[in-house]
C-alpha cells in the first residue's frame, strides 16, 4: 500500500474517531461545502461550528458508516446521518422526530491534513422524514 494512502487512512481515522472534532486533522484554510446549497464553511471555527450545529444543535445525531475508501489525496465516506431533530434546521423548528438520512462526504487531503470536504446530504429524504413539503 502506498505511503500516501496509509497517511490518508491515518488522518481520516483520527478525524472519524474524534467525532469530527480533531482540529489537528484539518488544514488552516479548510473548506467544507454543503453541495445541495453551496454553503461554504471555512477554517477550523467555521467547519467545527457547522459540524456542531448539524450533530448537536439542530439534531442530536451520529454518522453511521457504510463505505469508506482511501486514496492518495482523497477519501470517500458514505453512510447515514442518524438522530433526532432537536432544533431549528433550514427554517424548520424542532419536530422531535427521528431521522436516518443518506450522507456522503468526499474529502481532499494535502500534507496529511483535510483541505476540503464536499458534503452530499439528502435533503429530500430529511424533509420527507420530518413531514415537510420542501419549497
Amino acid at each position: 500500500m502506498s505511503v500516501s494512502i496509509e497517511s490518508t487512512r491515518e488522518t481520516m481515522q483520527r478525524y472519524f474517531d474524534s467525532a469530527h472534532g480533531d482540529v489537528s486533522t484539518l488544514a488552516e484554510e479548510v473548506v467544507f461545502t454543503v453541495m445541495a446549497t453551496g454553503q461554504e464553511n471555512r477554517g477550523h471555527d467555521g467547519v467545527l461550528g457547522m459540524l456542531n450545529y448539524f450533530y448537536h444543535v439542530a439534531f442530536e445525531a451520529t454518522a453511521e458508516p457504510r463505505v469508506t475508501i482511501f486514496g492518495e489525496s482523497n477519501a470517500l465516506w458514505e453512510g447515514e446521518f442518524v438522530g433526532q431533530h432537536i432544533g431549528d434546521f433550514a427554517g424548520v423548528p424542532a419536530t422531535g422526530k427521528d431521522v436516518r438520512v443518506p450522507l456522503a462526504v468526499v474529502y481532499d487531503l494535502e500534507n496529511g491534513k483535510i483541505t476540503r470536504g464536499r458534503i452530499y446530504f439528502e435533503m429530500p429524504a430529511l424533509f420527507q422524514q420530518l413531514g415537510i413539503q420542501p419549497g
